[in-house]
């Protein structure tokens, strides 16, 4: 671990105390405000050296130390994405520092845009599995061995498992699928989505695979919930862009946080 991460560290239990965090949530577009639920302490990324800018509107740059539903955990209210710097390790401090304050779990949530009929826009997708369809990968230039780091079951079976179960305990639909990685800025061609498809993806999006695999390379157990904000290119006749992604993601966030809060009810119980 960086001597930055530890630094960091020791700076966020100065103000939020030192019990360890048992769960990070890193928040995509439109779930920033699930931070604000949150029992605790909130310290704006510009407060902490070498955390990302998070410049992308719908997100809430800051991260929040406290407790939610019973469980003590650390909220990301945004993230780096590979489009904004062209970097794809820009989470690494980040999920550096959640794992010196004592977190085995990181979840992560985005907006993406399906590739299937039955998964329309509102819905929600468990991750199972992921296409890194851009090539790219937050460990290139990692000197050790480390780098080398398995990915099967990258996201973690039984918090898979128990995700299912407070989905269909709070009444909520939960679609099961694979996410492709598309780098963006730019949306997918209808062409680039047809590939995807044939490939095995059931949603796309701009986000998250790099964390998962910083998240597995640091000894995180990983998962992620899709927001799907839009029907991808050539799927529908929807009008695809940013503005559209905001507009659409409170449909699926309130199913998302429905969810996380019963999940983690779950696990305090």
């Amino acid at each position: 671990m960086s001597k930055n991460a530890k630094a960091l560290a020791a700076a966020i239990h100065a103000q939020a105390g030192d019990a360890p965090v048992s769960v990070g949530m890193i928040l995509g577009s439109g779930l920033g405000h699930i931070a604000d639920s949150v029992d605790g302490v909130a310290i704006p990324y510009s407060d902490l050296p070498g955390f990302p800018h998070a410049g992308v509107s719908g997100h809430n740059p800051n991260l929040v130390i406290g407790d939610l539903e019973g469980q003590r955990v650390a909220v990301f209210g945004g993230r780096a994405h590979y489009y904004e710097n062209g970097r794809a390790d820009a989470m690494r401090l980040p999920l550096e520092v959640l794992a010196e304050l004592g977190a085995d779990t990181m979840l992560a949530t985005n907006a993406a845009g399906s590739m299937q009929s039955d998964m329309p826009t509102g819905s929600i997708m468990n991750l199972h599995d992921h296409i890194n369809f851009s090539g790219l990968n937050p460990l290139i230039g990692e000197q050790t061995d480390k780098r080398f780091v398995p990915m099967k079951d990258c996201y973690d079976p039984a918090i898979r498992a128990e995700l299912s179960a407070a989905a269909q305990a709070a009444g909520v639909q939960m679609h099961s699928g694979v996410y492709a990685w598309y780098s963006g800025p730019s949306f997918e061609t209808p062409a680039e989505i047809k590939a995807i498809k044939m490939l095995g993806a059931d949603a796309v999006g701009m986000s998250t695979v790099p964390e998962v695999i910083l998240a597995r390379f640091l000894g995180l157990k990983a998962a992620a919930i899709s927001c799907i904000t839009n029907m991808a290119a050539g799927m529908s006749d929807e009008n695809i862009s940013h503005d559209h992604t905001k507009a659409m993601a409170p449909q699926g966030a309130a199913k998302i946080e429905t969810v996380l809060r019963q999940w983690l009810r779950d696990k305090s119980s």
